[in-house]
């Protein structure tokens, strides 16, 4: 597929679109399964699947409009992707959309919330992910994949949720009041409530799919067991939006398996479901 859901092109223009995919098929510092670049295609062709009608929301959030952008193809290092990805971004932005960005490797983050950082003075980022991804470099790289949430607590707050795997060496960088690890999801009743304190107002969601247990989500370049649920991600985003605003999101880590399309149908369906919790919530405070 050339854009993202089989609906009507007019919906899939520039000028009339709220939200922009920006597709990043970056995979130049994946340390295990290789194959995040193929991800944002697998995500857009696996939309062709989902009804455009969502019966959860109540509506048909692709009349809001939802560009998909060409890709950002700079690869030469990750320091070029990550400016390429900024530029790209901050242009988004300052034409009023929202910026979706599909990865690729995780990353490819850091110059998306370099950009929505200058958009938003007092922008904090909330992490879904099985990893802490807290080095200060890994494999002779600050912009290594295992780096991507150092290089983004340099520039906001950092809220992490789903954690269960870390390194000694990043445990120093995690702040009990704004980690939740993912064990913690079975015990703590308030484990939403506690997340969202650290949260400010404005929030950019990052979502590295491997925050999903592989039994849910298999096909992710780093899976780890253990971890959360679809409904549970679904509902802590509905806590999160009573209170604040995401302004914007990404999706990344989809290793797709040419074999086995349900990882790639559930990261489709999720990037539609954000962008209708965000719209449902717009449209609630008008």
């Amino acid at each position: 597929m050339e854009y993202f859901l089989d609906m009507d092109a007019a919906y899939a223009s520039y000028e009339k679109a709220e939200f922009v995919l920006l597709p990043v098929p970056y995979d130049g510092t994946s340390t295990y399964v290789k194959g995040a670049d193929k991800g944002p295609q697998a995500i857009i062709d696996a939309s062709d699947s989902i009804e455009l009608y969502d019966p959860e929301e109540e509506m048909e959030v692709y009349l809001h409009g939802i560009h998909t952008a060409k890709p950002v193809t700079e690869n030469a290092t990750p320091e070029a992707m990550v400016e390429a990805v900024k530029r790209r971004t901050l242009a988004i932005l300052n034409d009023g959309k929202l910026s979706v960005v599909l990865g690729g490797e995780h990353s490819v983050t850091v110059g998306s919330v370099r950009a929505y950082a200058e958009k938003y003075p007092q922008l904090s980022v909330l992490q879904l992910d099985a990893h802490a991804d807290m080095r200060d470099a890994y494999q002779g790289s600050p912009y290594n994949h295992a780096c991507v949430m150092k290089r983004v607590k340099e520039v906001c707050p950092v809220v992490q949720v789903g954690i269960r795997s870390v390194c000694i060496e990043e445990k120093a960088e995690l702040d009990a009041a704004t980690t939740v690890y993912a064990h913690q999801l079975h015990t703590d009743t308030a484990w939403m409530e506690r997340a969202a304190a650290g949260l400010s107002p404005q929030v950019y969601l990052t979502v590295d799919l491997d925050a999903f247990d592989p039994s849910v989500l298999p096909s992710t370049g780093t899976p780890f067991p253990g971890g959360m649920a679809w409904r549970q991600v679904l509902d802590f985003i509905d806590y999160v939006l009573k209170e604040h605003d995401i302004v914007g999101f990404d999706v990344v880590e989809l290793c797709p398996n040419p074999q086995a399309k349900a990882s790639d149908v559930l990261a489709a369906v999720l990037v539609y479901k954000i962008i209708a919790k965000i719209v449902k919530k717009r449209e609630a405070c008008k």
